[in-house]
């Protein structure tokens, strides 16, 4: 009987050992992952571009399963991108688009795999379309640099920071900062700044919006998108 015993328990470890004889399940199928991130090439950064139809043209992306890539290309003339007047689907790395002359636009790409997973956009170039006539052209769009969109501020204070520049690398830009707790911000902190930062005192538990006029000294003035972020 003990022989039995000690038989069976044997049998039933090698079985749980072996696992009872199966197949071995399949691996998983690999992750896709997503292309690298476009660079851009032309039109480059702060240029004036005499010609109204371009050539908008960028670097390749890759991808690591060797999916077949296929690029949007959007054009604005807000550095948000919440005022598009192209978005455009591409296989090859360049593509041509008609503008309008005396406006200043800002462009990106990304790149989607065939399995429809995306790069992060590339950066952004801001261009100026050269106007018949024009001889003075406004400054482009401000760029936020911090605290970033929609973050969360501690402490009572916090410093306001952002980049501004003109194809009239000549002109001297200023700044008028609005910050206030109401949308759209109508309360002026500074005017006429001539750095790029300003330091605000703040509140707990509030929602702060703030925007910057950028003004050139021929006066032209591009007024900047509404940025926001809130206090803990």
């Amino acid at each position: 009987m003990k022989k039995f015993i000690f038989t069976l328990v044997l049998g039933t470890a090698l079985w749980s050992c072996g696992g009872g004889g199966g197949d071995t399940p399949p691996p998983p199928p690999p992750v896709n992952k997503a292309p690298t991130t476009p660079t851009l090439v032309y039109p480059t950064n702060n240029l004036l571009c005499i010609n109204n139809v371009l050539d908008f043209n960028w670097n390749a992306a890759t991808d690591p399963e060797g999916d077949a890539i296929t690029y949007q290309v959007q054009v604005a003339t807000d550095a948000n991108f919440t005022q598009i007047v192209h978005t455009v689907s591409e296989t090859s790395t360049v593509r041509t688009l008609s503008l309008e002359k005396g406006i200043a636009y800002y462009w990106r790409v990304k790149a989607t795999d065939s399995k429809n997973l995306s790069s992060s956009y590339s950066s952004t170039n801001q261009f100026y379309t050269e106007g018949n006539g024009v001889s003075n052209y406004l400054p482009f769009s401000p760029v936020l640099v911090s605290p970033t969109l929609n973050s969360t501020e501690t402490g009572t204070t916090t410093t306001l920071q952002w980049t501004a520049s003109d194809v009239d690398t000549s002109d001297v830009l200023t700044y008028d900062v609005y910050f206030d707790t109401v949308n759209p911000p109508v309360a002026i902190a500074s005017s006429n700044l001539t750095t790029n930062t300003l330091d605000v005192n703040l509140t707990a538990s509030t929602t702060y919006y703030w925007k910057v006029v950028v003004k050139d000294d021929k006066g032209g003035q591009t007024i900047g998108q509404i940025w926001s972020f809130v206090t803990d």
